[in-house]
């Protein structure tokens, strides 16, 4: 068996070999290009003659350089860059180098250990990175609706009266037709009317009317220059936002069609409150490969619901797990805490560690890693949630506890 240990950059990737004994066998830089990567599989096919004889650890589980040693039929093992930080010696140097080696060297001790890349089916591959990316624009429009929000309350406060939502697209439309309060205020109510159909409001003949009621009354204006300045900014914020919003609608569609493809969405789907937009980032993030995980204690470990205790003589205290997969974390909590407002053994469980002194997200946390368990168990069997069924169970073995 040999170790390789690859240091990825994004220009050119380090790789040191090593074999059973700890000799080193080759060292090599490559360019992240085609001929680079091609010219890595060839040494490193040369060096083991069969892929499955050749170990490579990298700091990554992801990108075309994983893309490359997968399709050669390498066996892969991520590992976390704290493990290899570790290993540094007193003197704590660093080059690409020395990382790659210790990488090697990770393998070599510790391959028992570390987890192969087992990689998911094309369809949740493909549901994991829309998710990821439609998140990413959820939280550009985030930041334009907080700066459309700011700007709105220096000189057109009524505007945030007259809107629930901002990120809706009927808003972003009145907003854009009347952008200054004088402009609402001299519309009438037809016009105010035909700009929320427009927008596609879905009850603006009811809707235009309270509408021109609330611009006739007294409220807050700003001067003339504020109101120029200001306007000016708004209009250029939803000029932003208008495209963002239909493209984050257009990714709900694409992400529910993928999602529905898949063997797994009625189970991820029958999940309490799960909805169109938690089950498929639940699908997503946990994956479809059946022998990725031992037992549910290693998603919990990987999703960062299970405390990590740390105890030291008198001193013991269980602290969060912040080394985690973060888009997996994230969909947990959103679930936990929609789940309390369907299942009532959920709501009486966060109440309870409440209760017993906890914050909100340390309760929620505690939710989820429940909800691991149970969902590890229905993806393991391929058997939907039953509400019912889990709270017998429960029942049963509170009363064999007793």
């Amino acid at each position: 068996m040999w170790y390789a240990g690859i240091d990825w950059a994004d220009q050119h990737h380090d790789v040191v070999v090593i074999d059973e004994a700890g000799r080193q066998v080759a060292t090599r830089r490559v360019a992240h290009t085609q001929e680079g990567l091609t010219a890595l599989t060839q040494l490193l096919v040369g060096i083991a003659k069969t892929p499955d004889q050749m170990a490579c650890i990298l700091e990554t589980n992801q990108g075309l350089l994983i893309t490359a040693l997968l399709e050669a039929g390498f066996p892969v093992y991520p590992v976390n860059p704290k493990t290899v930080d570790r290993r540094r010696n007193a003197a704590g140097a660093k080059t690409d180098q020395i990382d790659a080696y210790l990488l090697a060297k990770t393998g070599r001790s510790d391959l028992a250990d570390l987890r192969r890349l087992q990689p998911d089916s094309p369809v949740v591959q493909e549901l994991k990175l829309l998710t990821r990316d439609q998140d990413a624009l959820i939280a550009s429009q985030t930041r334009l609706v907080n700066q459309l929000t700011a700007c709105l309350k220096a000189y057109y406060p009524v505007a945030l009266e007259l809107f629930a939502k901002l990120h809706q697209r009927s808003t972003l439309v009145f907003l854009q037709t009347h952008p200054t309060p004088e402009r609402a205020r001299a519309a009438s109510v037809e016009l105010l009317e035909a700009t929320l159909r427009q927008g596609g409001h879905s009850h603006s003949k009811q809707a235009a009317p309270k509408i021109w009621q609330q611009l006739q009354q007294p409220h807050l204006q700003a001067d003339a220059v504020t109101t120029r300045a200001k306007a000016r900014l708004m209009l250029a914020l939803v000029s932003q936002l208008l495209p963002l919003v239909e493209q984050i609608a257009q990714y709900d569609k694409e992400i529910t069609r993928l999602f529905l493809t898949h063997a797994d969405s009625d189970l991820f789907g029958g999940l309490p409150r799960a909805g169109k937009r938690l089950a498929p980032r639940l699908l997503a993030e946990w994956g479809d490969e059946r022998t990725r995980y031992t037992s549910s204690s290693s998603v919990q470990a990987l999703a960062g619901t299970a405390p990590v205790a740390f105890a030291s003589g008198n001193y013991a205290k269980a602290h969060k797990r912040y080394a985690c997969l973060k888009p997996l974390r994230n969909a947990l909590h959103q679930f936990a805490w929609q789940s309390t407002l369907r299942d009532g053994w959920a709501l009486r469980y966060y109440q309870r560690k409440r209760a017993e002194g906890k914050s909100h997200s340390m309760a929620v946390r505690a939710l989820a890693n429940g909800w691991v368990r149970i969902i590890y168990a229905i993806w393991s069997q391929h058997a939907r949630y039953d509400t019912a069924i889990f709270e017998a169970a429960q029942l049963a073995h509170h009363q064999r506890a007793a």
